[in-house]
C-alpha cells in the first residue's frame, strides 16, 4: 500500500500538468449554411456583372463542401477546380494567389490542391478562419479571386460583428 502512494502522487502530478496546459475541448466558429449560400450567390452575381459565368464552392474550415453553384453556361470543369481552390485556401489559411510559386513544388503537386488565384479564406475579425471560397471560370485567376472577395464582402461586416 505504501508503494502505491508515490505512484499515485506521480500520476496526479502528470494529470494536473496535462490539465494545466489548456482546455480539452476547443470551441470552433463555423460559417452557417445561410451565410455560405449568400457568399456563393454574391460571387456568382459579381462575375455575372462582368459577363462571366463561373462556378463557386464554399467549404467549411476543414475543407468540406458547404455549397457549390455553377452558373448556367459555366464549363463543368469549373466545379472541381473551384472546390480545390477553396480547399487549398482553408488548408493554408491564405489566398491561393499567394501560392503560385509553390505550385511546381512537391506540396503543390499533391492531389486536391490548386495553387492558382481564385481561392480565398473567409476570416472573422481578420484572423479567425471559418470557411474558404473557390472560384473557377473567369479568363484569369485574378478575376476569379475578385469575384470571391465580392461575395465575401456582402456579409463580412455581419461576420465581424458576430465575433
Amino acid at each position: 500500500m505504501t508503494k502505491m502512494i508515490p505512484v499515485l502522487l506521480a500520476s496526479l502530478s502528470v494529470a494536473g500538468a496535462a490539465i494545466a496546459e489548456g482546455p480539452m475541448v476547443v470551441p470552433l466558429q463555423r460559417l452557417s449554411m445561410d451565410s455560405a449560400v449568400k457568399i456563393a450567390q454574391g460571387t456568382i452575381e459579381a462575375c455575372r456583372e462582368q459577363g462571366i459565368q463561373i462556378a463557386v464552392t464554399v467549404v467549411d474550415r476543414e475543407g468540406n463542401v458547404q455549397v457549390t453553384l455553377r452558373d448556367t453556361i459555366a464549363a463543368p470543369i469549373t466545379v472541381p477546380i473551384s472546390q480545390k481552390k477553396a480547399f487549398t485556401a482553408v488548408n493554408f489559411n491564405a489566398a491561393t494567389s499567394a501560392m503560385s510559386e509553390r505550385a511546381d513544388t512537391p506540396i503543390g503537386r499533391l492531389d486536391g490542391l490548386v495553387m492558382s488565384a481564385g481561392g480565398v479564406p473567409v476570416l472573422v475579425g481578420g484572423s479567425a478562419l471559418v470557411a474558404g471560397v473557390g472560384v473557377s471560370g473567369a479568363p484569369d485567376g485574378a478575376t476569379d479571386e475578385e469575384c470571391a472577395l465580392a461575395g465575401i464582402a456582402l456579409i463580412q461586416d455581419d461576420l465581424d460583428m458576430a465575433m
